[in-house]
């Protein structure tokens, strides 16, 4: 019993003992050196890349060059040379002549203020109604032509009634004589419109753009009312001047004047033409011209045979006014410079 009791004291003894040894044994730390943190030395690192997504190798597929698309350029379409034909080149000189057998009309406007009869037919049918023209070709089938047309009569008649004419006023029954001279100066450019390009064809459709200043001089007379007295002393009028019983007015238009015109070349040297061209201002004035013609070449010449037509009608709005509807045949000459 006392031998246990005294093992039990013995190790108790060296317990309290030993651990005050093992302690002074430790070296002693600093408590604000345990209490600083920790510095570790700055490291470099990579930079970091998003890991590589995974892929299905069922599914993985070399990667594809693309290709350019071949592309092929469609064939040149043939060219056909662009054919002028006569009339399309160089420059002519053509003169014409007609024979129209209509009367133009002359009569009183609104501005008149008398209440006399003005209304008058000219008399007399002209010999011949002549024209010329010289032309010129612009580009491959375009031309700028200018144009010149005179019209001209005169005869005599016997008015029924009163009549009131520029600066005379005649009874009536008076044997009156009448005259007239009818003048165009036109400038006109043909434009080929249809087909285009012209190649090989033998049609053209051409617009043609006309500017036109026309004239129309008319005169009267009584050549059998007497002058003088029976002892050869001239009546003296109003105004203190000899007697005189001739009278003229002249009446314009300055228009523009828009058209067609229609070539139809059968053969080289045979050619088709139909032209029709016109303007107009209501109550102001009315201008048109139309023909068609047969043209044969012969050489450096061509002879055209066919008809035409043209009307005119000045301001009715004026003191005085003349229309006029002519219509004939038709027969030009033209020298080509090739």
């Amino acid at each position: 019993m006392i031998n246990r009791s005294t093992g039990y004291f013995c190790l108790s003894l060296l317990l309290i003992l030993g651990v005050p040894a093992v302690r002074a044994q430790q070296p002693e730390t600093d408590p604000a050196a345990a209490q600083a943190p920790t510095q570790q030395a700055p490291t470099q690192q990579a930079p970091t890349q998003p890991a590589p997504a995974p892929q299905n190798p069922l599914t993985q597929q070399e990667p594809s060059t693309p290709s350019a698309p071949i592309v092929q350029a469609p064939p040149e379409l043939p060219k056909y040379p662009d054919v002028r034909l006569p009339g399309e080149y160089g420059f002519w000189i053509s003169i014409n002549g007609s024979d129209p057998r209509e009367q133009p009309i002359f009569d009183k406007g609104h501005a008149s203020t008398f209440t006399q009869s003005g209304y008058v037919v000219m008399q007399g049918h002209p010999k011949a109604a002549e024209g010329a023209e010289i032309g010129i070709a612009l580009g491959l089938h375009n031309a700028l032509r200018l144009s010149y047309f005179r019209d001209q009569a005169q005869g005599n008649f016997t008015n029924g009634v009163e009549l009131v004419v520029p600066g005379q006023d005649f009874a009536a029954g008076n044997y009156l004589s009448t005259s007239y001279t009818l003048q165009r100066y036109k400038a006109s450019f043909d434009y080929l419109t249809w087909p285009y390009p012209v190649e090989s064809r033998r049609f053209r459709l051409m617009t043609l753009w006309q500017f036109e200043y026309m004239t129309m001089k008319t005169a009267f007379n009584a050549p059998l009312l007497p002058l003088t007295d029976a002892n050869g002393n001239p009546y003296i009028g109003a105004d203190g001047n000899p007697i005189s019983y001739a009278s003229q007015i002249s009446k314009s238009i300055i228009s523009p004047e828009l058209g067609i015109g229609l070539r139809e070349y059968l053969t080289k040297n045979f050619r088709l033409e139909l032209n029709g061209t016109g303007f107009a201002i209501p109550h102001h004035w009315t201008i048109w011209e139309a023909d068609v013609t047969a043209n044969i070449r012969i050489k450096q010449f061509e002879v055209g045979f066919g008809a035409k037509a043209f009307h005119f009608k000045t301001s009715p709005e004026q003191d005085f006014f003349s229309r006029a509807t002519l219509a004939s045949p038709f027969v030009s000459i033209k020298w080509f410079s090739q």
